[in-house]
């Protein structure tokens, strides 16, 4: 053995090196391990009309809860509420709000640009140059503080515009407007923000609830987030379209900036079988194929999976794709993996074990413990998971949302005691580190909603994910003050002594 002692890979994203581990330290985190939080300009962002900006696709999606899903609204309807024209107004906060992550210590943080804010209905030649603005004062506000901007390009944010003119991504025009866009910003911050994704949770549209959301298609008949008119002839078609945008744009990034790295973005949703029962272990696997291999396969192989024509076949789907767009695929392959991460489900034959949570149905895993939201909580399905998509991938790999969304009450001194929060975080954390000890490449961790925003699915502020309590409600009434949670002082901990004190 080395004189030196063991020797640790430390993550390529400034530079792959070796580093020695300090005699008797069982440091699993490398030095320069990226600790953050992750947030999405439509949930957080508000200013929804202010300087140029034009309305996107969520912005036309009222609040909801658990139990009443968000509507759709082709026009603006003047008796409902939509919760992401103000968010939590981030706009005017956005130096407060920095200011905050950077008394954690954060070293990332991973925040959207909203494309309305750069081109407002998406057809435009010539960019708005407020919104341009916008995100350079951003960026050089994190700079300021030594954090790296890593930005999201595609996060529930398509024009409207080009919802109701090209049916959204069901168009192969909106390839084009997507790439208009992306070399904008990429031209516009070379230099300022090396670290990219293209589409968020891309896998969603996988599903029927990613037809408005992801693929910003309102099929007639459509009038709510969770029942959705499904046509998988046409989410597929425009799934294909995302994924030639998506290999358009990682070469375009390459070529504008040989520094800047560019990553997929996975809703990694992970199943078990439920029983020992054959029949459920092959439903398990099947779900993990279809919903967490499909989009990543094309996106870091640069080709559909082997099992794609099945997919086809038993969809009903012929896609329209070119020689050319398979050339384009091969050559836009992403540089690492990033993923979202909350929950696991099982999967069952039986119909009766099916349940809804969180829209995606599965049956309830016995052994697990549930947020309010009825969400599973398992730490240890992270771990499994990282370790699957490294086998699969061998490719840096950064955990860009994770989280508990549950209420938080203020007590009277103005302290938020939310040591569920914190209970939640530190097991998932805990996996990272046994899944960088087991050898996996993982770069970082953002967890989700690092300040208070409104929740996707459901519009709500209740369902609270934050260090950072926002005085904001459901009904939109509140102060916008920001508050420290107890949650906000064990994560400058755990960044502090760099994931050793949890």
């Amino acid at each position: 053995m080395s004189s030196f002692g063991p020797l640790v890979r430390v993550s390529w994203w400034s530079k792959v090196y070796l580093t020695r581990k300090p005699e008797g330290v069982n440091m699993a985190f490398p030095e320069n391990f990226l600790w953050g939080g992750a947030t999405a300009a439509n949930q957080f962002e508000g200013a929804w009309d202010v300087d140029g900006k034009g309305p996107s696709c969520m912005d036309m999606a009222t609040n909801g809860n658990h139990h009443h899903p968000r509507k759709i609204t082709p026009t603006l309807d003047p008796n409902e509420y939509y919760p992401c024209h103000d968010g939590v107004d981030f706009f005017h906060h956005y130096k407060e709000d920095i200011a905050l992550l950077a008394e954690m210590g954060f070293k990332v943080f991973r925040f959207s640009i909203n494309w309305t804010r750069i081109y407002p209905t998406g057809f435009e030649e010539t960019p708005n140059e407020l919104g341009l603005q916008f995100y350079d004062n951003v960026m050089d506000e994190c700079h300021k503080y030594g954090i790296e901007p890593l930005v999201t390009l595609s996060h529930y944010e398509l024009p409207f515009a080009v919802c109701q003119q090209l049916d959204g991504w069901a168009s192969r025009q909106t390839i084009d407007l997507f790439v208009k866009y992306a070399k904008t910003v990429l031209n516009r911050y070379k230099g300022k923000c090396r670290y990219w994704l293209t589409f968020n949770e891309i896998n969603i549209g996988m599903l029927p609830i990613g037809n408005y959301m992801s693929l910003g298609m309102l099929n007639p008949g459509s009038f709510d987030l969770r029942n959705q008119v499904d046509i998988p002839q046409k989410r597929f078609q425009a799934l294909h379209h995302q994924f030639v945008a998506s290999a358009k744009v990682v070469k375009l990034a390459h070529e504008i900036d040989s520094e800047n790295k560019v990553g997929c973005m996975i809703a990694y949703l992970l199943s078990y079988p439920l029983t020992p029962n054959p029949e459920d272990v092959e439903l398990a696997r099947e779900r993990n194929q279809y919903r967490n291999y499909y989009c990543s396969d094309v996106q870091v192989r640069g080709e559909y999976p082997y099992f794609a024509q099945r997919v086809w076949d038993e969809a009903g789907v012929t896609l329209d794709i070119t020689e050319e767009d398979l050339r384009i695929l091969k050559e836009g392959t992403v540089d690492f993996y990033t993923h979202s991460y909350y929950q696991s489900q099982c999967a069952s034959v039986d119909p009766s074990e099916e349940i809804s949570g969180n829209l995606l149905g599965g049956a309830k895993n016995p052994y697990l413990k549930e947020t309010a939201w009825e969400w599973p909580i398992d730490p240890m399905g992270l771990r499994i998971m990282l370790n699957q998509v490294y086998e699969r991938y061998q490719i840096p790999i950064m955990v860009v949302e994770n989280g508990l969304g549950s209420n938080d009450t203020v007590n009277l001194d103005g302290s938020i005691d939310d040591d569920y929060r914190i209970e939640y975080l530190r097991e998932h954390i805990k996996a990272v580190k046994e899944t960088l000890k087991d050898g996996v490449e993982v770069i970082g961790y953002t967890p989700w909603g690092c300040i208070d925003l409104v929740s996707n699915a459901d519009g709500e502020m209740a369902k609270r994910y934050g260090f950072v309590f926002v005085d904001k409600y459901d009904d939109g009434t509140g102060t916008l003050e920001r508050s420290r949670k107890k949650s906000f002082f064990w994560y400058k901990d755990v960044i502090s002594s760099n994931g050793e004190n949890l």
